[in-house]
């Protein structure tokens, strides 16, 4: 399956590498760890400073391949003269939030995958 031109671009300046700041972090999160229904950006500007501005997308089908999306997600670093992108393909989460979506210290109701799963390998924790 081909890319579609903006995701082409967006993993073009992901492999660019280490370039400094500003940094700009694209995630990925979903109700399991197969379809993404939000992406996440956030730059970050120097070293040590807050994770902001802050823009956030949501989708009923993966973003990732959300052309419409992707665009604009290219659009937001290029307004933030981003140096440097770190992403990853992979889901990292629910795309609920603690203490807005759901209560703080209880799991997600609706990503009952996630309960128990550590977010970065999706290997159940003991």
């Amino acid at each position: 399956m081909a890319q579609g031109k903006y995701k082409k671009s967006l993993n073009k300046k992901v492999r660019k590498g280490n370039k400094g700041y500003p940094i700009a972090t694209v995630a990925y999160y979903g109700p399991t760890d197969v379809v993404a229904t939000k992406l996440v950006c956030a730059i970050i500007k120097y070293d040590g400073a807050e994770a902001e501005p802050m823009e956030k997308w949501f989708s009923e089908n993966d973003v990732r391949k959300s052309e419409k999306i992707l665009g604009e997600v290219l659009a937001f670093i290029e307004e933030n003269e981003v140096s440097t992108i770190s992403m990853t393909d992979k889901i990292m989460g629910c795309p609920h939030e603690e203490g807005i979506d759901y209560p703080e210290g209880e799991p997600c109701q609706k990503c009952s995958y996630w309960n128990g799963r550590d977010r970065l390998t999706h290997e159940m924790l003991h």
